[in-house]
């Protein structure tokens, strides 16, 4: 099969990778990158053509931006983009749960229209593979269902309103073209290396227990009733790439989640086990956690920044029904966290700064 593939957020922790694992078939890509990644992106193609045993040619990088017109590519690019491109991944957008409103609307919600009318415009499309979050929830409370997107229940942050806004308009393009839509939970490093790009989400945890691991491991800060839903990375890879390949995967949005997420109590014991050799010794009552983890000198003794408190509380779940059915049987599973927690820490412990 000719196929070229057209993905944005390149050279990203997780466009990178997962334009490694697609690179093990015979497709060629045209990467968009921004001016200013234009260099990085370069040095990571010559990785990845060395690592895939590819040549350079295979991996075409394509200068532009996804919030200007015609996605900022020459009239030239655009052309042959439109005629080449068979698949395309739209990855770029603001990751950050403190953004501003307008930056958060221009990258998140203007890009995502600027590259769902690119979509409408390709000639040969196949698919169209968006990525969201589970997080365009918002507010909701209880079970969240995969075909469910629209409400009303507000939002904690520019980031979760702007990816909800941009995830309704992409749900919208599923009555014109094949599209997959894909929501991880909280992505943290690989299962296997530990390998991340951000220490975010869980990591403020491990950062908090590695201060003095012995002492502060005794008094266990999470949650009997509150869940975070972790996915490592090389499973959210492996599960978009799988799904590319699937047919049955078209006009679905899927759920890229823990099916079995762990309390943030538990999660906080297997760091400790981890860390200190032995579990907590006692419980702080959750009414007291959060309002402490809210006071203002609070980040700087914790890490963890006010902007990432209500992620600990959320009285969420996240049903994971049709990704199952889908990745089941292409052997695709969410590894537990006590089987990766030590290549998390290992990873965290070999490099404190990224």
């Amino acid at each position: 099969m000719n196929e070229t593939i057209f993905l944005t957020g390149f050279p990203g922790f997780i466009a990178g990778r997962l334009v490694k694992r697609l690179a093990e078939g015979d497709a060629r890509f045209l990467l968009l990158v921004q001016p200013a990644w234009k260099e990085r992106a370069r040095q990571d193609v010559m990785r990845l053509a060395e690592e895939t045993g590819s040549p350079e040619s295979r991996f075409r990088i394509i200068e532009g931006d996804i919030t200007g017109t015609n996605l900022g590519m020459e009239a030239a690019e655009l052309e042959a983009a439109r005629k080449e491109t068979t698949t395309l991944f739209h990855l770029a957008a603001v990751y950050d749960l403190a953004v501003e409103a307008g930056v958060a609307r221009l990258v998140n919600v203007e890009g995502t229209r600027n590259v769902n009318s690119f979509a409408r415009s390709l000639e040969n499309l196949r698919r169209y593979h968006y990525v969201s979050t589970c997080y365009v929830a918002g507010k909701r409370k209880g079970l969240i269902q995969e075909d469910e997107l629209r409400h009303e229940a507000g939002f904690r942050n520019h980031y979760e309103e702007t990816k909800y806004l941009a995830e309704v308009e992409v749900d919208e393009l599923k009555k014109e073209l094949p599209v997959t839509i894909h929501r991880p939970s909280v992505v943290c490093g690989d299962s296997r290396t530990g390998e991340t790009a951000k220490y975010d989400g869980i990591y403020y945890l491990i950062q908090y227990l590695r201060i003095q691991p012995r002492l502060l491991s005794l008094v266990n800060i999470g949650n009997h009733k509150v869940r975070l839903n972790l996915v490592p990375v090389d499973f959210v890879v492996e599960a978009m790439a799988t799904l590319a390949e699937d047919e049955s995967a078209a006009g679905a949005t899927v759920q890229l989640a823990d099916p079995q997420p762990l309390t943030t109590h538990d999660l906080f014991e297997e760091i400790a086990r981890s860390l200190a050799g032995r579990s907590s010794r006692l419980t702080v009552p959750p009414k007291l956690v959060r309002p402490s983890l809210m006071l203002p000198f609070s980040p700087a003794l914790t890490g963890l920044p006010h902007a990432g408190v209500p992620y600990f509380f959320i009285d969420q779940t996240y049903d994971t029904t049709l990704a199952t059915k889908l990745l089941e049987p292409h052997g695709v599973r969410c590894p537990r966290f006590p089987s990766y927690v030590n290549a998390l820490i290992d990873f965290v412990e070999h490099h404190p700064t990224l």
